[in-house]
């Protein structure tokens, strides 16, 4: 009991059950059927760059780029579709090889010219988001054409669990949540991302290549906030170059709320899966009980202040072996 309450999960398990409980209790629509399948066809988009976020946090960087490379990715996808020149199953993987040439560029930014991350990615975020509105003139890309396209259906195909519609991108969402907490957890690799966020110095000194570590992780989250951002193209059918404004602070938000240490050297997959719910839940909950929508940000600092108290207490329990 004692090692459970102190892990990183436990506060931000506490708060998610807390939410649901309070918001429930001022609204039992809360809890209907039909706004659970909402948050959640909302929630895994996002989901899937926080996850590829907690690694490269976990190694001690910062990506604030992947909400423009959220609405680029689409952008190039739809372009080169709408324009004739090759098959939407092509013009998907060109937009994410696309994108992991820009989370190359970041890395090596980062790693060969030692430059901070948040400079470099925050650069990058003013090239992909200014190319996306010169590319479009500022206008939505025609996206409905996409019906009946099998990278459609494997993306974002839907059906039914009696009255819960339930879309492909759910299960892309909990395969990379597996697979990275895997990865994190239990393999060579992960140690690696550890040591390299912990002590990059010792690190380098035992072997660990933390260049080519965080450069990899820059790819990563690179292509899989591309991949988010496709995702939500095909299903609102809009390919808009302004999606994903903020939201490269709201991912770093859902990973420390859940528990991810901002020095690097401690990540959870967990936690951020948790951390993602907290914001989703809570964006979802003040609305169903009649808060202006405004005040989401107000209840998100707030959060992320408690959050980090609850964590310097764990951390100092843990320590004192209490």
């Amino acid at each position: 009991m004692r090692r459970f309450i102190s892990a990183p999960e436990f506060g931000p398990l506490v708060l998610l059950v807390l939410e649901l409980l309070v918001f429930y209790a001022l609204n039992p629509n809360f809890l209907s059927v039909l706004n659970i399948g909402n948050t959640l066809t909302f929630t895994v988009e996002l989901g899937l760059i926080a996850l590829a976020m907690t690694l490269l946090m976990t190694a001690g960087e910062f990506d604030l780029s992947v909400g423009s490379l959220f609405g680029f990715a689409p952008v190039v996808m739809w372009t080169l579709y709408n324009a004739g020149w090759t098959s939407l199953g092509v013009a998907f993987f060109i937009s994410l090889i696309v994108a992991a040439l820009i989370g190359l560029v970041n890395g090596l930014f980062v790693t060969r010219l030692k430059i901070p991350s948040f400079l470099v990615t925050l650069g990058m975020l003013l090239v992909v988001r200014g190319t996306a509105l010169f590319v479009t003139d500022g206008f939505p890309q025609r996206t409905w054409s996409a019906s009946g396209q099998w990278i459609a259906n494997l993306l974002v195909g839907d059906f039914y669990i009696g009255s819960l519609r339930v879309y492909a991108s759910l299960f892309w969402f909990i395969a990379a949540a597996v697979i990275l907490g895997y990865v994190l957890t239990q393999s060579k690799y992960g140690n690696w991302i550890q040591a390299t966020g912990g002590n990059p110095v010792a690190a380098q000194a035992r072997g660990v290549d933390v260049s080519s570590v965080k450069v990899a992780l820059f790819v990563l989250t690179a292509v899989m906030s591309s991949f988010a951002g496709i995702i939500s193209s095909i299903r609102t059918s809009a390919a808009n170059p302004n999606s994903g404004s903020g939201y490269e602070l709201e991912v770093i938000a859902m990973v420390v709320i859940g528990g991810t240490a901002l020095t690097g050297g401690r990540g959870t997959i967990i936690g951020t899966v948790l951390g993602v719910l907290i914001l989703r839940v809570m964006r979802n909950g003040i609305v169903m009980i009649g808060v202006p929508g405004l005040a989401y940000n107000i209840f998100i600092g707030a959060i992320i202040l408690g959050m980090m108290a609850l964590h310097s207490w764990l951390e100092r329990r843990h320590q004192a072996g209490t």
